[in-house]
């Protein structure tokens, strides 16, 4: 048995997000191209020798006890598997909260792969992804990590090659947005074939390498339902595209936003400009990273 873990759950964002259509059922089904950024929460993991899970974070406004999917995927492995000890759980977040990057998911995939393995539980990747979905569409994902088309609800992975290096800058305005709420309003049925975006075009970009290929196919249609509602997440983009970002992106159902860049200098700029903008109130929380690249394939999940 291993004691005590330390994990990184990385943010996601999306290349690409289109919805083909609104199923029976009330799910969406989805073509994202998924991408994990070097933007991180810590997590470590103790073993407490009796039974029990425990759950802190640095937000006072993140749920700790069973309404945080970290929780939930903990007492998960620890119901199908019988475990006796308990663990004690520390979330530090610094990826944004209700921002399209599905840092609750990401917590709960690391917490899936340290309880693997910390309690020597031989479930591989492919098994930890399957009990993933159980906690949400986005789970598998980020127990895979990576490059990767998502389909179905954004449960059917396809690993694609790795994208090219760049200067990634993310930036999130001060209001957050419910998931549920944006699909709910979105008329998938009435969007333009202009609003949906090349998907197959960035796929064919990524194998070739081509970051402005990629950056100039960029498209999510959720847009069409945040970017109203929210219309500061459209300043954010024009002022990454009027410093030189590649390309300009509303990430998942928003509000956070990512820019392209293949020069650093005009990242920072961008950056710079963004903390003047509205005396700092149009972005609050902004950060300058790059895409994360897994390393080679480790059974059980890869958190490092």
């Amino acid at each position: 048995m291993i004691d005590y873990l330390e994990l990184k759950a990385h943010g996601k964002i999306n290349l690409g997000l289109d919805v083909v259509r609104k199923r029976e059922d009330g799910y969406h089904e989805v073509r994202m191209i998924m991408q994990t950024v070097g933007l991180y929460d810590r997590i470590t993991m103790e073993r407490r020798m009796g039974p029990g899970i425990r759950v802190e974070t640095n937000l006072s406004y993140v749920p700790n006890g069973e309404g945080n999917l970290a929780y939930k995927a903990a007492s998960l492995l620890t119901d199908e598997f019988g475990l006796t000890e308990g663990v004690r759980i520390t979330i530090s977040k610094r990826i944004p909260v209700a921002a399209g990057m599905a840092g609750g998911s990401s917590d709960a995939a690391a917490v899936l792969v340290g309880m693997n393995r910390m309690f020597r539980l031989g479930l591989t990747t492919e098994g930890l992804m399957e009990r993933g979905v159980k906690l949400g569409a986005d789970v598998p994902y980020c127990v895979m990590r990576g490059t990767a088309l998502a389909e179905g609800i954004g449960e059917i992975l396809t690993e694609l090659p790795p994208a090219p290096d760049c200067h990634l800058l993310l930036a999130k305005p001060p209001v957050s947005v419910s998931t549920k709420a944006v699909y709910g309003k979105l008329k998938a049925g009435e969007l333009l074939p202009e609003q949906h975006p090349d998907i197959d075009g960035i796929i064919s970009a990524i194998k070739d390498q081509d970051i402005a290929g990629i950056a100039g196919r960029l498209g999510n249609v959720l847009e069409t339902v945040t970017i109203p509602d929210h219309p500061q997440i459209g300043r954010i983009k024009r002022i990454m595209t009027e410093n030189g970002a590649l390309g300009a992106l509303m990430s998942g159902s928003g509000p956070t936003v990512f820019g392209i860049f293949t020069d650093r200098g005009q990242a920072e700029a961008a950056r710079t400009a963004l903390h003047n903008a509205e005396d700092g109130r149009l972005a609050r929380q902004v950060f300058l990273t790059d895409f994360f690249r897994k390393k080679a394939g480790r059974e059980g999940g890869e958190n490092k």
